[in-house]
């Protein structure tokens, strides 16, 4: 007998071909498509699991590897067992015409398996064996089959609800954040921030809005009277915004948030000079809490209260700050004079006032002294000719002092800086004239009073 696989010749009572090692099975003749079809009927009817198709696909390919004559020559059989009330062996033919299977017989000598071809050219239950090495049986395929099937399901239904449970957390996630922003925007920070976006796009009714809600809502916080203020400030509005801060200060004394902001506010709008007044009345605590914005009022190398009989030069100092000042009683600011050499003291009062200002511009609180210089006055000025009687014309002079200025009346009246002011020689008037001088110096002080008293008579020729 020849292999029908490779053609070798096989000698009698192998089982196996001696080139190719396939088996050979010596099968009787039957006609396989009456048994399948019978099997096809009976699983039909008795079984809610079966797969028509699987069932359909068995028959074209019984038909297809059915020879002439009804043999099925050495076809090997997959033979998968379904349950039926009885087993029919369903033998499963995957176009090699090899048996992965046991066949099984009927009682009746033959085989009622028919073999289902893949269309691939092989086995499909080729290589399928038990831990033991035997063919599985049909029986063992079809757990097998529903095993994987089962697994398959629960797989599937692990999927979905893996993407319902996704799908759960990602409507929570979604509700929790739009929670958080529904809870942001209506908290302090959110108004405060919505407030500053619409500051930022010129809105300003819509800012002022939000600041007010901020301050309405927590009103010992600084930021809502800022962007407030800030607001009025980009409308022209600055006393407003001074107003702002300076009664919610009056109301909340104590309240060191408010006065920094208050201060910061200042230096931003170009206002430093309220800041050392605001520290100056300011409660004690906040002051201490402050004192970065409190600058060191400037030194005076001279003490008041002495009169000064001399010229003196003043120097002010302020710990590396800038000096500012003035001598006309002023308030000094940042255009006022600036201190770069020591100052002359003039005869007569010096009212000095003089600031300190650190870089950021903030000055201290301004420091006023009074010197008084007085230079020593000469006594009673000299005036000749002396009192008497006088036949000639005369010359009325006197002697001024460098540094002073004379003054004098011819009616007895005691002389002022209102007087006449002497100029030169006076000419004496006839009759009798009561001459009275004084002494001006550079400060305005007098001297006492000359006083002369003359009787001019011209004789006549």
């Amino acid at each position: 007998m020849k292999c029908r696989y490779c053609g070798h010749e096989i000698p009698e009572g192998e089982l196996y071909c001696g080139r190719c090692g396939e088996e050979v099975f010596i099968v009787p003749d039957y006609n396989p498509l009456d048994d399948m079809l019978t099997a096809q009927i009976k699983v039909g009817v008795n079984s809610e699991d079966t797969d028509s198709d699987y069932l359909d696909d068995i028959a074209a390919d019984v038909k297809r590897r059915t020879p002439p004559g009804g043999r099925t020559g050495n076809s090997q059989n997959m033979n998968v067992r379904r349950n039926t009330g009885q087993n029919t062996g369903a033998r499963r033919n995957t176009g090699t015409g090899r048996n992965t299977g046991a066949g099984r017989n009927t009682g009746a000598g033959r085989n009622t398996g028919a073999g289902r071809y893949t269309g691939t050219g092989r086995n499909m239950n080729a290589g399928r064996y038990t831990s033991t090495g035997r063919n599985m049986t049909d029986r063992e395929l079809y757990e097998r089959e529903k095993r994987r099937r089962q697994a398959e399901r629960k797989k599937e239904l692990l999927r979905k609800k893996r993407q319902k449970v996704l799908l759960i957390l990602a409507i929570l996630v979604i509700g929790i954040v739009a929670g958080c922003v529904t809870l942001y925007q209506n908290s302090y920070s959110g108004i405060i921030g919505s407030g500053y976006r619409a500051l930022k796009n010129q809105e300003y009714a819509s800012a002022e809005n939000y600041f007010r809600r901020a301050i309405e809502k927590d009103d010992k916080k600084a930021d809502g009277y800022t962007g407030l203020a800030q607001t009025y400030v980009r409308q022209d509005q600055l006393s407003d915004a001074n107003e702002l801060f300076t009664g919610a200060i009056n109301a909340q004394k104590n309240n060191v948030d408010l006065y920094e902001a208050y201060i910061i506010f200042c230096i931003d709008s170009g206002q430093q000079a309220k800041i050392p007044l605001l520290l100056d009345e300011a409660p004690e605590s906040v002051s201490e809490k402050l004192s970065e914005y409190i600058i060191d009022e400037p030194e005076y190398d001279l003490d008041e209260g002495e009169v000064l009989e001399e010229v003196h030069q003043l120097e002010i100092t302020a710990s590396g700050n800038t000096i500012y000042y003035t001598t006309d009683k002023s308030e000094p600011t940042i255009s006022s004079t600036k201190y770069n050499e020591p100052i002359q003291l003039a005869e007569g009062e010096n009212v000095i006032r003089a600031i300190a200002v650190d870089e950021r511009g903030i000055p201290s609180l301004p420091v006023e002294k009074t010197y008084i210089v007085e230079f020593p006055v000469e006594d009673a000025p000299a005036v000749s000719p002396s009192t008497g009687q006088y036949e000639q014309a005369q010359k009325i002079e006197i002697k001024v002092p460098d540094g002073y200025e004379a003054y004098y009346t011819l009616t007895g009246d005691d002389p002022t800086t209102a007087s006449t002011k002497y100029t030169g020689p006076i000419d004496m008037p006839e009759g009798e004239t009561l001459f009275k001088a004084i002494l001006v110096n550079g400060g305005g002080r007098t001297s006492s009073v000359t006083t002369r008293n003359y009787m001019l008579e011209i004789e006549e020729e």
